[in-house]
């Protein structure tokens, strides 16, 4: 796994990129997930482009998404 360096400029904090992993243009959208921070370029198309790749990579789940259902519990009401 590659990493970055953090830095602080002025009030804000930045990080510098390896050369393989530059952006083109000015901007990107930043996202928020689970355990960090993603970063998506602006440009057109590559908000869809990525998510479509990101699908994509993600391995094969072999495991049933549905469950059984259980009888239906006697419950005493009159408590």
């Amino acid at each position: 796994m590659t990493t970055a360096k953090i830095f602080q400029t002025g009030r804000s904090q930045a990080v510098r990129l390896p050369k393989a992993f530059r952006f083109e243009g000015q901007e990107v959208t930043i996202k928020r997930v689970s355990t960090g921070v993603l970063l998506i370029p602006n440009t057109p198309g590559s908000h869809e482009e990525f998510w479509q790749a990101w699908y994509a990579a993600l391995p094969e789940v072999d495991v049933p998404l549905t469950r059984e259902d259980l009888p239906q519990q006697e419950r005493n009401w009159d408590l």
